[in-house]
C-alpha cells in the first residue's frame, strides 16, 4: 500500500506526457506538451484571471494570446478549447470549467488538433479574405458533438487588412455557439478594431530558475542523468522559452549519447552542452572578467586564445562577458539577484566580491564598451582578433585613472595610482585622508569680452503711452547689430537670423539704417527681404544698403574666433595641461564660463580644518 501511494505521488510529481502514444521517438517537446491549466508554468496571471473567467460564467467571445516563441500560445490555445467543451462520459459536467481532472469525451481529439469543433487555421498560409469567408459562412451552424465550435488562429498578424476587416463583423457579434482565439508574436501588426474585441493576454518568458526544475523534473521522468550546470546553460540558451529548453535538452541528450525513453542514458555534462551550444565555461569567463578589471591585458588575451581553441565563438565569449558585467551591475543594485539558482556557485560568490569592490563607473564603462565591440566582431572578417582588441582597449581603460582621480593627484603631487583601489581599474573612491581644504579647483577662464551689448529698448512716443490711438503706432528702437540678430529670434524667423549670422558683414549701423556687406553664399535679394522685415518689426523704415567695402567677419566667424581664442587660453592653463597629458589624445569641446553669482563663498579656514 505504501509503496503504491509513492509511486502516486511520483506520477504526480512529474509533468504529464501527451496521452497518445505514438510508435517511434517522439521530442520532448511534443512528448510533455501541457494539456491542462495546471501542467502551465510560468503563467499564473493568465491562468488566475481565465479560472475567475470560468467560474463566475464571464466567458468572452474572443481571446488574443501573445508573446514569444515558445512560451505556450497555441498550447494555451488548445487548453481552452478544451475547457470550453469538457465533457465526461457519465453526462456530469454540463458547463465549460478548467478543473479537468480526468480525460473528458472531446480532450484527445481537441489536443491532437483533429477535432471537427475545434478548428485551427495557419494565418501565415490561410491570410486572404476567402479565408475569412469561409469562417464567416460556417460559423452560423452549430458544432457538430461539442459544446462550442472554437477557432484558432495562429500567427493572426499575417492576415492581410482586408481579412481583418471582413473577419471584424463576425468577432464582434458570433453566434452564442462560437469561440475565437488568436495567438501571435507580433501585437503590434494586429488593428485596434481586432484588439479592442478581444480580451489579451500577455505570455511572459519562463523564469531560468523554473525552467531548471522543470527540466529537472522532465529528467527524472525521461531516467536521464544530468548536471544541475548543464541545466542551467539550457535554461540560460532557451531564454525564457519552454519549447526551445526542451528542443536544447533533446539535442544535449543526443550529444551526450544518451539513449532515454525508459532506459538508462549516458550523462549530460555542462562541459558538453557548452561545447554543443559554442558557449565559454562560465568559470572562465568570470577569469576573464578579473583579468580585464585588474587591467592584466596579457592574462586576459591568452585566456581568449585558449577559449577560442576549445571551440568557444569569439562573439560569444564577450556576449557572456557583457551578461557577466551586467549581472555584478545589478548585484551591486539590488544584492538578492545574486540568489538566482540559474546561475553556477562561482558566478553568485564572485560576483558578490566584484559588486562591493567595483565602482559603478568601471560596470558602466565595461558594459558600454562591450556593447560596441560585440557589433565589431560581428562584423568583422576576422573575428578573434577583433575580439582581442576589443579586450586590450577595456583592460587598458581599467588601468586609467578617472578624472577625479587625476585632480586629487596633481593637487597632493603623487601619482594616480596611489589614489586608486587595487584591482578595482580605476573605481571613484576618494583617499581616506582627503579633506575640504584640500580638494583643488581648476581655475575657469572668461571669455574675452566685446563691446557691451545693450538690451533692446522699446521706446514709445509718449502721446502713445498715454492714449494710443490708430495713428501712432509703437516704434522699436534697435541700437547694436547684435540687438538686430536677437530681434530676429525673438520674432521666430530662424531663416532671417542665421543670414545675419552668416551672409551679413557689418559695415555700418544705425537704427533705421544698415550698410552690409555680402558673402558669396548670400541670397541676392537679401537686403530688400531685411529692409520689408526690419520695417514690419520695429515700425519704422529702413533702409538696408549693399556696401563694396570689405565689412567686419561674419558674426559666426567673430564667435568661432573667440572660441578659439578660449580654448587656446585654458590649455595654456597648467592644470589642463596635466590632465591632457595624463589622458593622450583627449581634446577640449567646449569651456563653460564662470558664474559668480551663483557660487558658493568658500568656507571658512576655520571650517575647512
Amino acid at each position: 500500500m505504501a509503496d503504491g501511494k509513492k509511486k502516486k505521488a511520483e506520477t504526480e510529481a512529474a509533468p504529464k506526457a501527451a496521452a497518445a502514444p505514438e510508435t517511434g521517438y517522439r521530442v520532448l517537446a511534443r512528448k510533455y506538451r501541457p494539456s491542462s491549466f495546471d501542467d502551465l508554468i510560468g503563467q499564473d496571471a493568465m491562468v488566475r484571471t481565465i479560472s475567475n473567467a470560468f467560474e463566475s460564467g464571464r466567458i468572452p467571445q474572443a481571446w488574443i494570446l501573445t508573446g514569444v516563441r515558445g512560451v505556450g500560445k497555441t498550447t494555451t490555445a488548445r487548453i481552452l478549447a478544451r475547457a470550453l467543451n469538457y465533457e465526461l462520459p457519465d453526462g456530469s459536467v454540463t458547463a465549460p470549467t478548467i478543473t479537468m481532472t480526468k480525460p473528458g469525451v472531446h480532450d484527445e481529439a481537441i489536443i491532437e488538433s483533429r477535432h471537427l469543433d475545434v478548428i485551427e487555421m495557419d494565418a501565415a498560409s490561410h491570410n486572404s479574405v476567402d479565408d475569412i469567408r469561409q469562417i464567416n459562412d460556417s460559423v452560423r451552424y452549430s458544432p457538430v458533438s461539442a459544446r462550442y465550435k472554437v477557432y484558432i488562429l495562429d500567427e493572426v498578424h499575417m492576415l492581410s487588412g482586408a481579412a481583418f476587416n471582413a473577419l471584424l463583423k463576425t468577432l464582434e457579434e458570433p453566434p452564442p455557439h462560437a469561440k475565437f482565439i488568436f495567438a501571435t508574436t507580433e501585437i503590434r501588426k494586429v488593428p485596434v478594431t481586432v484588439l479592442s474585441r478581444c480580451q489579451r493576454f500577455d505570455l511572459r518568458r519562463v523564469d531560468a530558475a523554473l525552467l531548471v526544475e522543470h527540466l529537472k523534473k522532465i529528467a527524472a521522468a525521461e531516467k536521464i542523468e544530468v548536471e544541475d550546470a548543464a541545466l542551467a546553460l539550457i535554461a540560460r540558451a532557451a531564454e525564457g522559452s519552454v519549447r526551445d529548453s526542451l528542443s536544447l535538452f533533446d539535442q544535449a541528450i543526443a550529444h551526450s549519447g544518451g539513449a532515454g525513453q525508459g532506459t538508462a542514458a549516458g550523462p549530460v555534462r555542462a562541459e558538453d552542452v557548452r561545447a554543443m551550444l559554442g558557449l565559454a565555461d562560465r568559470v572562465r569567463i568570470v577569469d576573464l572578467f578579473e583579468a580585464l578589471m585588474k587591467g592584466d591585458a596579457a592574462g586576459a588575451l591568452t585566456e581568449m586564445r585558449e577559449q577560442y581553441d576549445i571551440g568557444a565563438d569569439p562573439a560569444v565569449i564577450l556576449a557572456d562577458l557583457a551578461e557577466f558585467t551586467h549581472f555584478v551591475t545589478r548585484v551591486k543594485v539590488v544584492p538578492a539577484v545574486a540568489d538566482d539558482v540559474s546561475l553556477s556557485e562561482a558566478e553568485r560568490v564572485r560576483g558578490r566580491a566584484f559588486a562591493t569592490q567595483l565602482s559603478m563607473r568601471i560596470l558602466s564603462r565595461a558594459w558600454q564598451m562591450l556593447l560596441k565591440g560585440l557589433d565589431d566582431v560581428k562584423n568583422a572578417e576576422r573575428p578573434l582578433a577583433a575580439a582581442e582588441m576589443v579586450l586590450v582597449r577595456i583592460a587598458y581603460a581599467a588601468d586609467l585613472p578617472t578624472p577625479d582621480e587625476v585632480i586629487r593627484s596633481l593637487d597632493n603631487g603623487g601619482s594616480t595610482a596611489a589614489a586608486r583601489p587595487s584591482g578595482n581599474g580605476g573605481g571613484s573612491a576618494a583617499p581616506s585622508g582627503t579633506s575640504a581644504q584640500h580638494r583643488y579647483e581648476a581655475p575657469r577662464y572668461e571669455a574675452p569680452r566685446s563691446a557691451p551689448r545693450s538690451a533692446l529698448a522699446h521706446q514709445v512716443q509718449p502721446q502713445a503711452a498715454a492714449a494710443p490711438t490708430a495713428q501712432t503706432a509703437p516704434t522699436l528702437a534697435v541700437a547694436t547689430f547684435e540687438d538686430l540678430i536677437k530681434l530676429a529670434a525673438e520674432k521666430r524667423d530662424i531663416q532671417t537670423k542665421l543670414a545675419l549670422q552668416n551672409d551679413v558683414r557689418l559695415v555700418r549701423f544705425e537704427d533705421g539704417r544698415l550698410e552690409i556687406a555680402l558673402q558669396p553664399t548670400a541670397n541676392k535679394a537679401l537686403a530688400h527681404e531685411l529692409s520689408r522685415k526690419l520695417g514690419g518689426w520695429t515700425g519704422k523704415r529702413w533702409l538696408v544698403v549693399v556696401s563694396n567695402e570689405a565689412g567686419a567677419p561674419t558674426m559666426r566667424q567673430q564667435n568661432e574666433s573667440r572660441e578659439a581664442e578660449l580654448k587656446q587660453g585654458v590649455r595654456s592653463n597648467p592644470l589642463v595641461e596635466s590632465v591632457l597629458k595624463k589622458f593622450p589624445g583627449a581634446e577640449i569641446v567646449a569651456v563653460t564660463k564662470r558664474d559668480p553669482e551663483n557660487e558658493a563663498p568658500p568656507a571658512p579656514a576655520d571650517e575647512a580644518e
